[in-house]
């Protein structure tokens, strides 16, 4: 499963992505933890029509996501669906997310979440049902990297949380 998510991770980074509607329906979330300040800085990757349609399906709204032109209260309802969609633990205490904002690229749509005050930690949980209410074929791929070490987990519908330890 670890080299299916590094394979899939590198096709994203490097495929050239076009305007054509894609086939395939995954979301890659990097979440890295930095001990000094205590802080996790995620980042999270969506096709930017999966998003905008399950965002105006869940929550009845006309926005619109594009480079050009937004269209509707974007910042609140993309933060509202994270919040509903995204958790992190450590050691079993519950984290809360602060989204900080977006940016295009082609077309994805780039999240940015920080999480501040994480301690220290050796096991960490992440639920990430991001789409899976649009799309029951939608993979979630997770990174995390503390220090030098990097995990990925592949969470999908029918599981939409994993845990990894990390050791001292």
């Amino acid at each position: 499963m670890k080299k299916f998510a590094v394979l899939l991770t590198c096709f994203l980074a490097f495929s050239s992505f076009s305007a054509e509607k894609h086939k395939f329906y995954v979301s890659v979330t990097e979440i890295a933890y930095k001990e000094d300040p205590g802080t996790f800085q995620i980042i999270s990757r969506v096709f930017i029509d999966d998003i905008q349609k399950v965002l105006n399906k869940r929550y009845g709204t006309h926005l619109s996501l594009s480079h050009e032109k937004e269209e509707g209260n974007v910042k609140e309802t993309i933060a509202k669906y994270l919040a509903q969609k995204l958790q992190i633990s450590v050691d079993g205490k519950e984290l809360e997310l602060h989204y900080l904002g977006k940016e295009y690229e082609e077309d994805q749509l780039v999240l940015y979440i920080e999480v501040e005050g994480v301690p220290p930690f050796h096991q960490v949980t992440v639920t990430n049902a991001i789409l899976t209410d649009l799309y029951s074929e939608q993979k979630n791929v997770v990174h995390v990297e503390v220090g030098d070490e990097i995990k990925s987990l592949l969470l999908e519908l029918d599981r939409e949380m994993g845990t990894i330890n990390f050791q001292d």
